[in-house]
């Protein structure tokens, strides 16, 4: 099973506004009919029930969105850029990958359930827009805003009921086996099951959903074996059977070692409700010392069940315990309350602000960089223009108060002009 993914993603940008005057017979003086560019696409990521892996990430890393179409005269607006949509598994985690570490963005634990990871870029604004009194024929128009670009991290977690979890070759197998249709791989050597396998069990009307999550091993919370691509799968599940070898030399011990392995990779699987279940009672030499296997375990503090997942032995009893248990957590949370936090994006405007580097004054103020970045600036009907749009928008004064005086230089995005 392949079930984690890093890709980047790259929403479409805006289209560009356009600079355009109406041209008619009999009509001179038309005025500006520049239309505005559409917006880019967004990339969403949507759970899909008929999705089982992250298997389709595997070979290619880069996906983008359209891009949103340039306005056009006669104020006809830009098309919008289609959005891209990933179809990810019903279980999938979604995460943004920073330089310091990881954040969530969603828990897409619902079919159908969307998720944006990358907002579309606003289309610009054609010079129809910035007529005002004093400019009936304004010759500026604003540059579509660029789409984001994220780096994710895609992680399945498989949705169970139970987790059957323990030491590698304990039976976690031949219990899904005998208690499920399912089929999983069975033989008598450590690590035959290499990814988790899942299995419904009938118990009277209801169905339990069993995850045989693969054999756990000492520092697999720090990643060793393949703790970190097992444990991941624990955290969906409501109760977890425990299931311990009850030939091993200290049964009790075993089961300590593998809740210690548990909390130390997420402290929340140690509040799992947990049924400890000693295997193998078809062992002659296991059957011999069930009475101090019992003593060891209760002393350590859990009331232990005893199966043979080979013969099926006590096996119908551990289901019938397994779904009054399941019966009894009523809370029914599948995932962590950090990660059921939807995406919010940033506001989309955001204040100017200016800063002094040497003897340039320099704004940053992303509205105002789209609108000269499309600017003759060397037009003195421009330069007047872009100067009421920064009073209109607040940037003059924020200028001021930071001491900008005529014959200063000014920047703003790529160009850079003296204030007058």
């Amino acid at each position: 099973m392949f079930d984690r993914a890093e890709i980047t993603v790259k929403a479409g940008n805006g289209g560009n506004g356009v600079i355009s005057f109406r041209r008619e017979k009999f009509v001179p003086f038309g005025g500006p009919d520049g239309g505005d560019g559409g917006n880019g696409g967004d990339v969403v990521l949507t759970a899909d029930s008929s999705v089982t892996s992250l298997g389709t990430f595997r070979h290619k890393g880069f996906y983008k969105a359209e891009a949103g179409e340039g306005g056009k005269g006669n104020r006809r607006h830009g098309r919008k850029g289609e959005d891209l949509v990933l179809l990810v598994p019903v279980g999938t985690v979604v995460w943004y990958k920073t330089e310091l570490g990881s954040a969530p963005i969603a828990d897409l634990a619902e079919p159908g359930q969307p998720a944006v990871v990358a907002k579309g870029g606003k289309g610009g604004l054609g010079n129809a827009h910035f007529v005002s009194s004093t400019n009936q024929a304004p010759r500026i128009a604003q540059k579509g805003e660029v789409g984001e670009e994220n780096s994710i991290i895609l992680e399945l977690r498989l949705i169970a009921d139970v987790g059957i979890i323990g030491y590698p070759n304990v039976g976690k197998s031949t219990l899904l086996a005998a208690a499920s249709a399912a089929k999983p791989k069975i033989a008598s050597y450590p690590f035959t099951t290499r990814q988790p396998v899942l299995g419904v069990a009938e118990v009277g009307q209801q169905s339990l959903v069993l995850a045989e999550i693969p054999g756990l091993i000492d520092g697999a919370h720090l990643g060793r074996g393949l703790g970190h691509d097992f444990l991941r799968h624990v955290l969906r599940t409501k109760i977890l059977i425990h299931l311990i070898d009850g030939a091993s030399a200290s049964p009790a011990q075993d089961m300590i070692r593998v809740n210690t392995e548990l909390s130390l990779f997420d402290s929340a699987l140690a509040q799992k409700p947990q049924l400890v279940v000693v295997n193998k009672i078809d062992l002659p030499q296991v059957r011999a010392q069930l009475a101090e296997i019992k003593a060891a375990l209760t002393a350590a503090g859990t009331n232990p069940l005893f199966i043979s997942a080979v013969t099926k032995e006590g096996v119908a009893e551990l289901m019938a315990e397994t779904a009054k248990v399941l019966q009894s957590v009523t809370t029914g949370k599948t995932g962590e309350e950090l990660l059921k936090k939807v995406f919010r994006p940033q506001p989309r405007t955001i204040a100017a602000k200016v800063r002094k580097e040497g003897d340039t004054f320099i704004v940053v103020a992303p509205e105002l960089e789209r609108i000269v970045a499309g600017a003759d600036m060397s037009s003195l009907e421009v330069q007047g223009l872009v100067k009421r749009q920064f009073a209109r928008l607040g940037v003059s004064q924020a200028l001021e108060k930071a001491g900008v005086k005529p014959g200063d230089k000014v920047r703003c995005g790529n160009l850079e002009w003296e204030w007058y």
